[in-house]
């Protein structure tokens, strides 16, 4: 009885998105400043690989693998594109956010939690006001996904590195191992970074793109 309850949960949260509701913390100026500049950046978002072959076989890879939540090719190129190059600029594995956002929000621009946190990251609002400006949509695409990278990195570094306790703060699930289990199942199940075929001046060419 016992397994088949754990079952019916562990399928409900795979199908079901798990709306984050980060808890406001008091920042002090030094840290609130560091935010502000993290996201203030104008340069238009692009792949960041060693070479033009892993980025191909990267995004050939993850688009094959997020056509199970988005059909259009050219939303899942921008969306991965977007993903990718904030993951790196936050200092963040790519398979990793891909797997968080599979759980937050399947990928859902638009979606909104019952606590209020918006968009694909699930980001609360009280960001924009902490270090954000009014102007700024947590439903844009770009927007969120910059601010749910800038969140996790700076929970990562208040808890040194410890992915567990830094992704249970991203949930508000702190203390609960329930929501970092989710993510990397996640990562495991979808996301795992593996080497691809790709046909190169007609032949077939195996590329590792996680050897930079």
């Amino acid at each position: 009885m016992f397994k088949k309850i754990l079952t019916s949960y562990i399928i409900f949260n795979f199908c079901t998105p798990v709306f984050a509701s980060q808890e406001q913390d008091l920042l002090s100026p030094d840290v609130q400043a560091l935010l502000q500049t993290e996201i203030i950046n104008p340069v238009p978002p692009h792949l960041v690989f060693n070479s033009k072959q892993n980025a191909d076989a990267w995004l050939f890879d993850m688009s094959n693998r997020l056509q199970k939540w988005i059909k259009d090719k050219d939303t899942r190129i921008r969306y991965l594109t977007i993903i990718q190059y904030e993951s790196i600029r936050a200092g963040l594995d790519p398979q990793l956010v891909l797997a968080l956002i599979t759980v937050e929000s399947k990928f859902n621009q638009y979606a909104i939690s019952p606590n209020g946190a918006l968009g694909i990251m699930q980001v609360m609002p009280f960001w924009v006001k902490q270090i954000g400006t009014p102007n700024q949509d947590l439903l844009d695409i770009r927007t969120n996904i910059r601010y749910g990278c800038t969140i996790l990195r700076y929970y990562l570094d208040k808890e040194n590195n410890n992915l567990d306790l830094a992704l249970a703060r991203y949930n508000g699930s702190v203390g609960q191992s329930w929501y970092p289990n989710l993510v990397k199942d996640s990562y495991t199940k979808y996301w795992e970074p593996y080497p691809v075929m790709l046909m190169i001046n007609n032949k077939l060419v195996v590329v590792d793109y996680t050897k930079d």
